[in-house]
């Protein structure tokens, strides 16, 4: 019977790219559960580590904040019953990313705006201008 795989600390950072100090801190926080360890303390992670630690990037790259992502977990270790809560938080982070989306679309107008009128004239700045105002 073939051992299963396991990972060093220094395998996943060159797997997932994560630091031991994330892996440390994701442990702390308990997004990471039942890490084994050697009989000198050194941590070995399964290949259920390895997973759950690509579900938290994925989350992340999606913009959920680690406590967004704990909850999540829970609901992957146990999707009995979790869908609508699941659905809820999806729900209101899209919300928040809609409402960035319109905020950073209104800058990036503002922005285009500025350098267009700095651009029409040789007095002054109207970037400059258009910073004081209020």
């Amino acid at each position: 019977m073939a051992t299963p795989k396991t990972y060093r600390i220094g395998d996943l950072k060159k797997l997932l790219g994560m630091s031991g100090d994330t892996l440390r801190y994701y442990e702390k926080i308990g997004l990471l559960r039942q890490i084994n360890r050697t009989s000198a303390g050194v941590r070995y992670y399964t290949k259920e580590n390895v997973s759950r630690l690509r579900f938290i990037q994925r989350a992340k790259s999606m913009n959920f904040t680690l406590n967004e992502i704990q909850h999540l977990l829970t609901f992957r270790d146990d999707p009995q019953g979790s869908r609508e809560d699941v659905r809820t938080l999806t729900r209101s982070k899209l919300q928040a990313i809609e409402a960035k989306a319109a905020e950073l679309d209104t800058l990036r107008k503002e922005l285009t705006l500025m350098l267009n009128l700095c651009g029409c004239t040789d007095e002054g700045c109207p970037i400059i201008e258009g910073l004081e105002e209020t």
